[in-house]
């Protein structure tokens, strides 16, 4: 399949010390690595994988799978961060496949399917986040999993009605700046599951961050890790607090 390469997709060659410490420093990082990795050993059996991970940033996920006995293939655009991976996986002694490339390559770059595909926190940089949908289901084979991630707009609409930003969202403005950390384009979970639908049948969901981000700051500050932790995956798939996380997590399978 052939995709056209779409230059407002957002890629992180300048950003992408900032983006290591935003995104995994801190509470925030551990809470959605921990999350990720809660899901993932629930549903994944117990036996060496081939693994894609597109877009997979510095490599936290892809080197946590390959610490598992997983084959991984770690796909990224950005050189600054597929190099920051490769040093994490050298530092670690653990070996993977290393490909710098968009998405919209991929399908031509490998020549058969993946036990799991991995996209996590890619769709809300795509300035056509559902086109990929088509090439995730390419790169899977038909007895596979898809892990998917993405930036919550339910979760964007909640805090900014919480902060009194209501001129914001009556203009309907919740894209995040051009050098921004706020993704381009949050994702609404009801389109995307219209969309997932012809293609795959979700799983599990999770919510990411259902209660941590909108914690105030002091309280944020005092609170311990390994309570956080607890209480977010005990919490991940509540049916009142689930859909709050400022990031969704669902696992899916071929239809």
């Amino acid at each position: 399949m052939s995709q056209q390469l779409n230059s407002s997709d957002r890629h992180f060659d300048q950003l992408a010390t900032r983006f290591a410490e935003k995104i995994y420093g801190g509470a925030k990082g551990a809470i959605r690595l921990a999350v990720l990795q809660a899901d993932l050993t629930e549903a994944l059996p117990e036996r060496p994988l081939r693994v894609l991970d597109i877009g997979a940033g510095l490599g936290h996920m892809s080197l946590w799978l390959a610490g598992r006995g997983h084959q991984v293939t770690v796909s990224e655009p950005a050189a600054p961060m597929l190099e920051g991976a490769r040093q994490r996986f050298a530092e670690a002694g653990l070996a993977a496949t290393f490909i710098q490339a968009p998405w919209q390559e991929l399908p031509a770059l490998l020549d058969e399917p993946y036990d799991l595909v991995v996209c996590h926190a890619v769709l809300e940089w795509l300035a056509e986040p559902f086109t990929i949908l088509p090439v995730l289901r390419q790169l899977t084979r038909e007895d596979g999993w898809l892990s998917l991630a993405f930036y919550n707009r339910d979760a964007l609409v909640y805090r900014n009605l919480l902060k009194g930003h209501f001129r914001k969202l009556r203009s309907n403005e919740l894209a995040g700046e051009k050098q921004s950390l706020t993704p381009q384009e949050p994702l609404d979970p009801r389109q995307l599951a219209a969309q997932l639908a012809p293609l795959w049948r979700v799983e599990t969901q999770s919510g990411i961050r259902v209660f941590h981000d909108y914690m105030p700051v002091d309280f944020q500050k005092r609170a311990d890790l390994e309570q956080l932790l607890e209480m977010e995956l005990s919490h991940r798939r509540h049916p009142a607090f689930a859909g709050l996380g400022r990031y969704l997590h669902w696992i899916c399978r071929p239809m």
